[in-house]
């Protein structure tokens, strides 16, 4: 009986230690057993420090450089509109894939030459932006369909996802106009994606549903 009581009094005092008397205050810091990175050795953002010289924590981007995926603007703000910077502006097949309420083939002329360079340029965006969904080889089994998120569409089959749209996906403006808008349970891309990239990725989808045409993907 007495480790009864005296377990009893021991499981007493642990809770009381770590859940204190209710009602109680303190100035004190609390303990913390899972600080769960609350307190982190990082420079925030406009604060002072004197590390560096100039007396400042934030840092500026080392010169002539550039974010990786920006594209420095060919005109000033003043004189550009906003396909000067690289994102949908304008009505044309160009920024939209149509021609007027259809979608139209091809790629457009403001590509220049479909040469190897695009086409990497395509497969390499492709691969960060698509390829989780629609797979590395466009057959539509990326990595969410491995844990049982999505199948996505499967362009080395146009119209085996989605039937009723067969003819539209068989051509290039109908896929950038999903890449920009999105479709389904697909979000749009085109506030992350520039419009001749979103066309190098069309390209590259092209030569992934050749290379199944190729492989006997029926």
């Amino acid at each position: 009986m007495k480790y009864f009581f005296l377990s009893y009094f021991i499981i007493a005092v642990l809770i009381v230690s770590a859940a204190g008397f209710r009602g109680s205050k303190t100035q004190n810091s609390p303990i913390e057993v899972f600080p769960d990175m609350d307190h982190q050795a990082k420079v925030k953002y406009q604060v002072a420090s004197d590390f560096f010289a100039d007396g400042s924590g934030a840092r500026k981007p080392v010169a002539n450089t550039a974010p990786i995926g920006y594209e420095f603007p060919t005109k000033p703000a003043a004189e550009a509109t906003a396909s000067a910077f690289a994102f949908s502006n304008g009505t044309d097949f160009y920024n939209t894939g149509r021609f007027g309420d259809y979608y139209g083939d091809g790629l457009p002329k403001e590509l220049g030459p479909v040469d190897l360079k695009l086409l990497e340029r395509g497969q390499q965006r492709y691969n960060i932006y698509c390829s989780v969904c629609h797979g590395l080889s466009g057959n539509g089994k990326g990595t969410t369909s491995k844990f049982g998120i999505l199948t996505a569409y499967n362009f080395q089959q146009p119209g085996a996802n989605d039937p009723a749209n067969t003819a539209a996906y068989r051509t290039t403006g109908a896929i950038f106009d999903v890449i920009t808008n999105g479709k389904g349970l697909m979000g749009p891309y085109g506030g992350n994606i520039p419009v001749r990239d979103r066309w190098a990725i069309v390209a590259y989808i092209r030569t992934l549903q050749l290379a199944g045409k190729e492989a006997g993907v029926q």
